[in-house]
């Protein structure tokens, strides 16, 4: 597509355009009738400082049509700029209304800043709707994600005060367990809101990361047992590296937590290890896999790759947001690939 000139350059023409229109009216034209009055009717020149009627004439009609060009050059020159701004402030105070679905109008002939701006406008109308669906639909899955153990905190606090349960340690541990759900989900609201408004902060030390890791392998150890997993572990002995441990813990009981509610029994490899100037941590399943289309869209917030799944079996939609976030905040990446136990990996990878 042929880029137009600037707005700057495109009033420089028009305006240079309208002077020199001016100036061969007023010279040439001058020139042009003074040789044929000599000629044909040399009686209509005065003599004096006073104009003929014929002089007369000619001056009306040179400033008549100088007055033409100047006004064809202005209405085609604001047609190009006020077209598009008064496109830009109508959809704007739309937008200021809560119409969020204006779109500025381009005209053909715009120039290249004002086109340029409508452009931009759009774009940012476009980003404030879709920043608006991403916020309703944000609502509505944390209320969502709340809603049901409130409702089983609630349902067994009344059934306790009427009698209709009897107190039990076992009735208890199941509350603990809501109240720990509640507690992680929140953490991870937190820290994703953190990460999005750039104020996730790390504590980095120099630590022995295969030890810290250790210790969520172990306590993961029991619950995948019971699932059936054949937990293997491989870490690269005495790997030194600098990072938020906490954080790196976090993140690793994200992936194990997806890998129960998700992952089909059988093998499972937990990886560290170091490959040039990064490290990678990787947890692989032996299925049931996931398409390659969908892997990334499973590190947002509230995704799933079976949008079926209730949050029973599919967990909060959380815990993969959050490895993404732990990893872009110590300047890596998180992403799924194909493992070779024919299931899933979920790395992350961040530099040393």
């Amino acid at each position: 597509m042929k880029r137009r000139p600037g707005l700057r350059r495109q009033i420089i023409q028009s305006l240079a355009v309208m002077a020199l229109g001016i100036i061969f009216i007023a010279v040439f034209g001058s020139y042009v009738f003074y040789a044929i009055a000599t000629v044909y009717l040399p009686d209509s020149i005065s003599s004096s400082w006073m104009p003929s009627r014929v002089e007369l004439a000619w001056i009306v009609c040179t400033t008549v049509s100088a007055l033409g060009i100047a006004v064809f050059v202005a209405i085609r020159l604001s047609r190009r700029l006020l077209t598009p701004l008064n496109s830009v402030a109508h959809s704007l105070r739309e937008v200021a209304q809560g119409k969020l679905t204006a779109r500025a109008r381009m005209d053909e002939r715009s120039m290249g800043e004002t086109a340029q701006l409508v452009r931009d406008f759009n774009t940012m109308a476009e980003r404030l709707q879709s920043m608006t669906r991403e916020r309703e639909f944000w609502n509505a899955a944390i209320a969502h994600e709340l809603r049901t153990p409130v409702t089983i905190l609630r349902g067994r606090l009344q059934g306790l005060s009427e009698g209709v349960f009897t107190p039990s340690s076992e009735l208890f541990e199941g509350l603990l367990r809501q109240v720990e759900g509640l507690n992680r989900l929140i953490e991870d609201l937190r820290v994703l809101s953190l990460n999005d408004s750039g104020h996730l902060e790390l504590q980095p030390v120099e630590v022995d990361l295969a030890r810290e890791l250790g210790s969520v392998l172990q306590a993961f150890a029991e619950p995948l047992a019971a699932r059936g997993f054949r937990l293997r572990r491989d870490f690269e002995a005495g790997l030194k590296v600098t990072c938020d441990p906490i954080r790196m813990r976090q993140a690793l009981m994200a992936l194990l937590e997806n890998t129960l509610q998700h992952a089909e029994p059988g093998e499972l490899h937990v990886r560290l290890y170091r490959s040039g100037d990064h490290c990678h941590m990787a947890v692989e399943d032996a299925g049931p896999g996931i398409d390659m289309t969908q892997a990334q869209d499973l590190f947002e917030a509230f995704r799933r790759g079976d949008p079926s799944r209730s949050r029973k079996s599919g967990g909060s939609g959380l815990g993969l947001a959050v490895v993404k976030a732990i990893a872009e905040a110590h300047g890596g990446r998180a992403f799924c690939q194909p493992s070779g136990l024919r299931g899933s990996a979920f790395c992350m990878t961040w530099p040393l």
